[in-house]
């Protein structure tokens, strides 16, 4: 089935709140929200969460307290400053101890166990634009990749269970571990951007990613109208790097009166960026139609 994923590179572009418009106007696909970090897609979709797991990766210390000998050996070895004392004993930190295991192997009273850490929790929802799969990494956490491939696996579990023709996942901003999760084996990624110095240059580092993982872009400029100057910029790079611009949304207060109401901007409204929005959608169909018949 085809995987949409719409990417910026950086937060605060309106990435989630165009993924919720196109959610809405593709009829119930299954919807993915691989801002596993930061997650807000949820503040649109009010999901109701059905199937709920434990996010485990990686290790980290424990001290036994009953066993610990108070020696000190463990917070000597840690380079990391993740063991201090605790009255006569010694305690570890979660925060700062980075699963080296040099402490357990050190320890001579073996008072230092080894757990897999908990880095946050999955769910599978139900929504009114459709199945949603969702997570929250814990403060701190790390391992956001490993994280976002097992949402998108499930997503496709589900797609394939019942049935359902099309994938449309929330991917993180940026071009990190997440967003590079996000991008494999997809069949396009909508990459939004504003008309700033900014924008300009986060889109080009979104473009080389996505051309280093051969991830065909098509590019949507929000808010266009505040900087002609900046928006014509942009759509010189979509030419020299032949990427579709789908759209050009004008800025509109329809957005934030949305989200006050809980409601996706084609929901709310249906103005100048609605329209925008819906034509932006017919043409990511027909390039991903393209993309699957070549």
């Amino acid at each position: 089935m085809p995987e949409i994923v719409v990417i910026s590179g950086k937060g605060g572009t309106g990435k989630t709140s165009v993924t919720a418009a196109l959610a809405h106007l593709a009829d119930h696909p299954i919807i993915c929200d691989l801002d596993v970090d930061a997650p807000d897609l949820h503040l649109l979709l009010q999901p109701r969460p059905w199937r709920q797991e434990e996010f485990r990766s990686g290790f980290e210390a424990a001290i036994d307290p009953l066993a610990c000998q108070g020696c000190g050996e463990c917070q000597v070895r840690c380079r990391y400053g993740a063991i201090n004392p605790r009255g006569e004993i010694y305690a570890v930190d979660p925060l700062r101890c980075e699963g080296c295991k040099v402490c357990v192997h050190f320890c001579p009273a073996q008072a230092i166990a080894f757990n897999e850490r908990h880095c946050g929790r999955w769910q599978i929802s139900d929504t009114r634009l459709g199945v949603m799969v969702h997570a929250q990494l814990f403060p701190g956490q790390e391992n956001s990749g490993r994280l976002v491939a097992l949402l998108r696996q499930q997503a496709k579990e589900l797609a394939k269970t019942r049935g359902q023709a099309l994938i449309i996942c929330d991917g993180a901003p940026g071009i990190g571990c997440p967003v590079i999760s996000s991008l494999s084996g997809v069949d396009l990624a909508v990459a939004v951007c504003e008309p700033t110095p900014s924008g300009l240059h986060d889109l080009e580092r979104v473009a080389q990613l996505c051309e280093h993982f051969r991830v065909p872009v098509a590019v949507i400029i929000n808010k266009h109208d505040l900087s002609p100057d900046r928006t014509r910029e942009i759509e010189d790079l979509c030419r020299l790097r032949r990427m579709p611009l789908v759209a050009q949304l004008p800025f509109d207060e329809a957005v934030v009166k949305a989200m006050l109401v809980g409601q996706t901007v084609t929901e709310y409204d249906h103005g100048p960026i609605s329209q925008g929005l819906t034509q932006a959608w017919q043409a990511i169909q027909a390039l991903t139609r393209d993309r699957r018949a070549a």
